[in-house]
């Protein structure tokens, strides 16, 4: 096959974004088709709404999906990969992600199990396998040569780790729950000690990498929201995480000594007192839920 024949077929690739509805936690899914296999970044929160976004698919291409990658070890993001393996897909992962899903995924069981009772123990979504890993970077070449830049950026932000996927002919990069644009973030932070551990000083920080390693009218892929150029994903998501630290100090201050109410039976009240002082401080910003659901992460950093 000539160079122009390779350039040519890696352009033809092309996106498309599923997002599941509230009880996946509006999460996307972005598949990568080369008209002859798919790849998919991030394989929802379950297998029945992994099945909806193949579903999806499957009205817009027949291509088969050949690898799904996991960008960040949040169980919306892994919790669906056996719909994916079950078609012969194979999933790839960082180093980092793998050795962070067993304690996550325990994490998640127990709150999703014992305390909402949204599952049993039987219906949790499974411990997922992960058939490739990678240290630091892996370049995948794709049939037709489409091109897939996966860097593994080794410090905290949304979640303990996180990886990117670079789409050059594209001129897209996939970036998982680093940027949510237009709605809000999650906030909960690494969980994989057992405790969340929210840093969103490291979250800006690896945001300002990407604008330094890639170029500005990059369009991003967050793993939640609309898709934005990588200029405007990173002043929007950083205005945002910055905000969002100022309203949590304000408010776990103003509690004074009644702080240790967050680690309590009143805990619910005060996440949705958090959310009504999220929605006014960003009107018009979709998902509040994430705010009522994830800020327990952020506050209670800042209660103890």
């Amino acid at each position: 096959m000539s160079l122009f024949t390779l350039a040519s077929a890696a352009s033809i690739a092309s996106l498309s974004v599923f997002t599941s509805g509230a009880d996946g936690f509006d999460t996307n899914t972005v598949f990568l088709d080369t008209g002859s296999e798919v790849v998919a970044f991030d394989a929802q929160f379950t297998p029945a709404l992994a099945e909806q976004a193949l579903s999806f698919l499957a009205k817009r291409t027949q291509s088969p999906v050949t690898h799904v990658v996991v960008t960040h070890p949040n169980p919306d993001k892994f919790g669906g990969v056996a719909a994916f393996q079950a078609r012969g897909a194979k999933v790839v992962a960082s180093q980092a992600t793998a050795a962070a899903l067993p304690s996550v995924h325990a994490y998640k069981k127990a709150f999703f199990v014992d305390v909402a009772k949204m599952f049993t123990s039987e219906t949790f979504p499974a411990l997922p396998s992960v058939d490739s890993t990678f240290e630091t970077t892996k370049v995948m070449t794709l049939k037709g040569g489409t091109r897939i830049e996966l860097t593994e950026l080794g410090r905290p932000g949304v979640s303990g780790n996180q990886t990117v996927a670079y789409l050059p002919a594209q001129k897209a990069l996939v970036v998982g729950d680093l940027v949510h644009h237009g709605v809000h973030a999650w906030m909960e932070g690494s969980v994989a000690k057992g405790t969340p551990e929210p840093t969103l000083a490291s979250w800006a920080s690896l945001l300002d990498s990407l604008a330094k390693r890639y170029p500005a009218d990059t369009m991003v892929y967050g793993g939640r929201g609309k898709s934005v150029v990588l200029k405007e994903a990173v002043r929007a998501q950083k205005e945002y995480l910055v905000k969002a630290d100022a309203l949590v100090t304000r408010y776990v201050a103003d509690l004074g000594n009644k702080r240790a109410e967050l680690f309590g039976a009143q805990a619910g009240a005060h996440f949705a007192a958090l959310t009504k002082t999220f929605e006014a401080a960003f009107p018009g910003l979709g998902h509040p839920s994430l705010v009522t659901y994830g800020v327990y992460g952020l506050a209670l950093s800042k209660a103890k």
